[in-house]
């Protein structure tokens, strides 16, 4: 298996942010009440952690070690800024679904730790692999979440009806719901990556 396939799988299974790392929990928790918003809101990570790892690992060497992290969050909120202008421009209810977590990027401990750890260390092309792979782990985690949470909170799942929403339970919808089904999950992927 090569480098950067390597680097790619790291993301989804040994380092996944959100199962094996537990990094990112506010937008985890709280944008997942959907499967929708758990996906656009992993797609929006995504493209924010390959475009800044890209570019912080191209700086790397310009950027002065003592300003290092001002350097990344200004990578960082400019592609945030993007995103923001892009959904809020193309999507307004996934604008209004989502909310204030978009802005919040800057300040994912998922995309400056990668930032730190990886880009400012690495190749250009090691660190869009290592956005890819976090991202996709990031998105797949939260995606998987927002299922089973709309599921079972409302019998649907990417808004198409499974069961009548009168057997819903109501709990996985709201904030105790998402603490209940992330610890299940993340129980069942421990007790996969152990055997």
């Amino acid at each position: 298996m090569s480098k950067n396939a390597k680097i790619l799988l790291n993301g989804l299974v040994n380092e996944n942010p959100t199962f094996v790392l537990l990094l990112g929990m506010c937008p985890t928790l709280a944008t997942t009440t959907s499967a929708i918003n758990g996906l656009s809101m992993g797609v929006a990570t995504t493209f924010v952690l390959i475009c800044s790892n890209i570019v912080i690992s191209l700086l790397r060497n310009l950027i002065p070690d003592k300003v290092h992290i001002p350097a990344y969050i200004v990578v960082i909120a400019s592609f945030v800024t993007v995103v923001q202008l892009c959904v809020s421009a193309y999507m307004p209810a996934l604008n209004d679904s989502l909310g204030l977590f978009i802005p919040l990027i800057v300040v994912n401990c998922i995309v400056l730790g990668r930032a730190e750890s990886f880009a400012a260390k690495n190749g250009p092309v090691a660190s869009m692999m290592d956005g890819i792979g976090i991202g996709l782990g990031f998105t797949y985690a939260l995606t998987l979440l927002g299922m089973i949470r709309e599921l079972l909170g409302t019998g649907k799942v990417f808004d198409v009806t499974i069961f009548s929403e009168d057997y819903g339970m109501l709990v996985f919808v709201l904030a105790p719901g998402a603490f209940i089904a992330l610890a299940y999950l993340i129980a069942v992927v421990n007790k996969i990556r152990n055997k």
